[in-house]
């Protein structure tokens, strides 16, 4: 059993079936406890480090945690490790749609030829809380970010997240797809192929 370090049911949704695959259970630290890991690190690994050995601290089980967000190369890779409150400040406080409009907002008057971004994915997996070598697992999806929503739908930034290689928005990728192409995709079966290395020495 694996303690997925997340209350974030669309992570859950997205990651447990890949573990499923593996033969690994996963379950939410939700049943375990309902208090959130510090995430004051400077990147998406340190965050997800902090997330998982906090749940295997509180839980004496192994945990997988992630950190991912958005990148946009006009706004030097911001919103980035913020991306889940890039507009924590403003008045309303932080919501998806929030953190979108600030990011159309901040992208006013940019042209299409400079909207290039990335959505990226940390992803740690520690056996215990003091595990001294974590797997640590990467993964990124390459797109340009859209002028304004393409449907009015979607989770985080997207609805406005254009893969061009797929000619649609993340909002439209079927989750089939979405699930096995995704940033965090990549970044879990990177971890899952390290754990087969450490399994087969």
């Amino acid at each position: 059993m694996i303690v997925l370090a997340t209350a974030n049911p669309n992570k859950m949704a997205e990651i447990a079936p890949i573990l499923a695959r593996a033969g690994l259970e996963a379950v939410p630290q939700t049943r375990f406890f309902k208090e959130e890991a510090v995430e004051d690190g400077l990147s998406f690994i340190e965050n997800a480090l902090k997330k998982a050995r906090f749940a295997s601290q509180r839980t004496g089980l192994p945990a997988l945690a992630d950190d991912s967000g958005i990148e946009v190369s006009a706004l030097a890779g911001k919103p980035g490790i913020f991306s889940a409150r890039y507009a924590a400040g403003s008045a309303g406080g932080t919501s998806d749609e929030r953190n979108l409009q600030k990011l159309l907002a901040d992208l006013r008057g940019v042209p299409y030829s400079q909207r290039q971004a990335r959505y990226s994915c940390a992803v740690v997996y520690v056996e215990h809380a003091e595990d001294p070598m974590p797997l640590v697992g990467v993964g990124h999806l390459y797109g340009e970010v859209l002028m304004e929503r393409r449907t009015g739908q979607g989770i985080g930034y997207d609805d406005v997240m254009w893969i061009p290689r797929l000619v649609k928005a993340v909002s439209e990728i079927p989750p089939e797809v979405k699930n096995k192409i995704s940033h965090r995709a990549q970044a879990v079966q990177s971890v899952l192929n390290q754990l087969q290395q450490r399994v087969s020495l």
